[in-house]
């Protein structure tokens, strides 16, 4: 099999965004070529201990976002791996998908504070990643300033 994959398309969500104190509730994954089509999917959910969820998921925020934080607090009841485990089935996604000789971009809307994450909790995966990343944000400022 040719791995064709030169782009990770990821999306978190956490009980946070504080990378310190937070942690990675979730992750999917998406890995494309360079004209996005798909090559393979993951998801996976993070079992996350009850005392974080509970101290790190409060504030407005999560006021206004009520129905997600008990959909995700559902989640993480009933999530059967750790941050170690889906690390290390995330690595055997891009093991499968990448080519270990070329470089792996990471790619999202707003990635940026998701690799905040990734650096924390995944360092493994981090170390698979080039430090460009495609950041889908910036082409919002770009085409709202062009019109």
């Amino acid at each position: 099999m040719v791995k064709k994959a030169s782009l990770l398309w990821m999306d978190l969500e956490m009980t946070g965004l504080d990378a310190s104190r937070d942690k990675i509730l979730e992750v999917a994954c998406i890995a494309t070529d360079w004209e996005f089509a798909e090559i393979a999917t993951f998801e996976a959910a993070v079992r996350v201990p009850n005392e974080i969820v509970k101290e790190r998921m409060v504030g407005d925020f999560w006021k206004k976002f009520a129905r997600t934080r008990k959909s995700l607090v559902k989640q993480n009841n009933e999530a059967e791996f750790s941050s170690a485990e889906v690390e290390q089935k995330l690595l055997e996604f891009i093991d499968e998908n990448f080519d270990a000789k070329k470089e792996i971009y990471l790619a999202g809307n707003s990635i940026h504070q998701d690799r905040k994450f990734i650096v924390a909790e995944w360092p493994l995966v981090d170390a698979k990643l080039h430090y460009r990343m495609l950041d889908v944000s910036a082409w919002k400022i770009v085409f709202v300033n062009k019109m």
